[in-house]
């Protein structure tokens, strides 16, 4: 299979819109301070930033091509999410990888990411499943040629787009920085995944859109489910979208 490529142009394209999907409203794909944080988080998930890594603010600013502003603004919502940690005196550093975190993340994302797939059902609108359905439109090629920043892109897309058509802004704002740093992990998968695993994650994705779009709350909760690993019958390996 070939080697990841984390320059991937559709990556970068695609991830735009993940944090005005948080609910945030305030947080509008069209204003820089939003662009810069979706490029620093997709880094930090990537590992282009590495866990311990220092975050100096006018390198960032250099390296996005930005003001100081911006990245301040990026880096004080990714400390919110736990995803960088700043200290006085001390400056900002990407937060370390932590397994315990990990762990109590993802059982707070099987109680709350069925659920908001559930409400998503009875709440999203016809247009809202079916833009679910279309993050994967890439898909095929994106597993083809295991294009990571495609893959992860796609995927925070998606799990944003259900935590916001659930209609509670409530459950989107603590589910989508859980899955944020849930992705830090789970990246590792893709390495030893085959064309056809990655073929059968994304249908499974769709599968939930497709419940979703039909108006089939209980369905849509065990899609989910499925996708989080959980059901019985789900195979053990690490999906795309579980920790």
């Amino acid at each position: 299979m070939a080697s990841p490529s984390l320059k991937s142009p559709a990556a970068r394209t695609l991830v735009l819109d993940v944090a005005n999907s948080s609910g945030l409203e305030d947080w509008s794909p069209d204003l820089q301070k939003t662009k810069v944080y979706e490029r620093i988080l997709l880094d930090l998930i990537l590992g282009e930033l590495s866990a311990g890594a220092r975050l100096d603010e006018q390198s960032l600013a250099a390296r996005y091509d930005t003001g100081l502003a911006g990245v301040r603004d990026a880096l004080g919502r990714l400390a919110l999410e736990g995803l960088v940690v700043r200290r006085a005196r001390s400056g900002t550093t990407v937060a370390p990888l932590d397994l315990v975190e990990l762990r109590q993340g993802y059982e707070a994302r099987v109680l709350i990411e069925p659920h908001c797939a559930s409400l998503a059902a009875k709440n999203a609108s016809k247009a809202e499943a079916q833009a679910m359905y279309d993050v994967f439109a890439d898909g095929e090629a994106a597993a083809r040629t295991c294009d990571l920043p495609a893959l992860v892109a796609m995927d925070l897309r998606f799990h944003a787009a259900v935590a916001r058509a659930s209609g509670n802004l409530a459950l989107a704002r603590i589910l989508i920085p859980l899955q944020h740093k849930a992705a830090r992990f789970w990246v590792f998968s893709f390495n030893g995944a085959t064309e056809q695993e990655l073929l059968e994650e994304i249908e499974e994705h769709r599968q939930v859109a497709r419940v979703i779009g039909g108006r089939d709350p209980d369905a849509s909760r065990q899609a989910m489910l499925k996708i989080l690993n959980v059901q019985p019958e789900a195979q053990t390996r690490p999906h795309v979208g579980a920790a």
